[in-house]
């Protein structure tokens, strides 16, 4: 119940000052496990689908694993543009093959069946005017830049549940909590760095504390972009550090597909692993009309000053006809002028 009161009381607590990054194609968290700072938007959507195979061999128990299964993911933009809400559910069968006895046994269940919310409490590129594009520089807009660094981040908090005796979790009680943060880097035009830590299965006796850091890089064909992704685990259940790789192609602003491949640096056991996922998205998102006196002002041209009208002596300039303010360049007679002061000046030169 303590750690139930403390995810409700972040999620409360936290103020709701900044506005998340609504994006004009769908932002995906495939391929990889790592989760992004951003959310989908408000009124978007989003599944995101895996078929993957694993291969395990054990040397201590001596077995080997043949593990199929799906893996979905489910958000939705709620409330605000930077609060979603996502369902995580990953079923898997297991067939193994205990070496020693020649003997086999499946096992069949969910190794996550997760829902949470996810909130956006930090954004870097919040302010539009202090992260405009260089218009006199591709260099100034492509360079490293340490500013880059500064991440996007985000908080999480979600709940485990299991179905019955799960022979995953054995001895689990049926409800477990996960808290997380999540940043996110565009360290420059192509390149993003996420990372992620976790505390899971909180209140079981097992608690799992992991890590995921992922770096994405799109192509010289922005529809395509590659990933690297490493992942550290550490519990009593189980530990291990995995190492995924792949690539994902954009096939339309709101349908995407991917293919991984993964491995582990242990023996116990050994993992090898590959997924192919798609990520499609519902987008009802809708930007929000702001009435004009809730406006900021000086985002239009700067403020309408009382006497803006008036000429010098705080009357109204009679010689315009409503475009006083206005410079349309010179007239054809300033221009005739101005040509004869010309001439005239040449004429008065002395030729050395």
């Amino acid at each position: 119940m303590a750690a139930k009161t403390i995810l409700l009381s972040v999620f409360f607590t936290i103020p709701f000052l900044v506005s998340a990054q609504y994006t004009e194609v769908i932002n995906s968290n495939r391929p990889g496990l790592s989760v992004s700072a951003y959310a989908v938007g408000k009124g978007v959507i989003q599944g995101e689908l895996e078929f993957f195979y694993e291969q395990q061999d054990h040397s201590l128990l001596q077995t080997e694993s043949d593990i199929m299964g799906a893996d979905l993911a489910l958000r939705y933009g709620l409330f605000f543009e930077n609060l979603e809400v996502i369902y995580e559910g990953t079923f898997v069968k297991q067939d193994r093959i205990f070496i020693p006895f020649e003997t086999e046994d499946s096992r069949t269940d969910f190794l996550t069946n997760r829902i949470g919310l996810k909130y956006l409490i930090f954004d870097p590129f919040k302010d539009p005017e202090k992260n405009k594009p260089n218009l006199y520089s591709w260099r100034a807009n492509n360079v490293f830049q340490l500013k880059n660094l500064i991440p996007a981040i985000s908080v999480y908090g979600g709940v485990n549940y299991l179905f019955g005796e799960n022979p995953f979790y054995a001895g689990d009680p049926e409800l477990s909590y996960r808290a997380m943060i999540a940043t996110q880097s565009k360290v420059n035009s192509r390149l993003v760095l996420i990372s992620n830590i976790a505390y899971d299965r909180i209140s079981t006796d097992d608690p799992e504390l992991s890590y995921t850091v992922s770096l994405s890089h799109a192509l010289q064909n922005p529809r395509w972009s590659i990933f690297i992704e490493n992942q550290g685990i550490k519990s009593d259940r189980y530990s291990d550090q995995l190492l995924r790789g792949g690539a994902a192609h954009l096939f339309s602003e709101n349908f995407q597909a991917d293919l991984y491949l993964g491995a582990s640096f242990k023996n116990t056991p050994s993992r090898i692993f590959t997924g192919l996922g798609m990520s499609y998205r519902v987008d009802g998102h809708k930007d929000e009309m702001k009435a004009i006196e809730d406006q900021d002002a000086g985002q239009n041209g700067g403020l309408i000053k009382r006497n803006a009208m008036k000429g010098k002596g705080g009357k109204r300039d009679r010689k315009g006809r409503g475009a006083e303010d206005i410079d349309l360049g010179p007239t054809k007679k300033q221009l005739r002028q101005l040509k004869k002061k010309q001439k005239k000046a040449r004429k008065d030169e002395i030729d050395f």
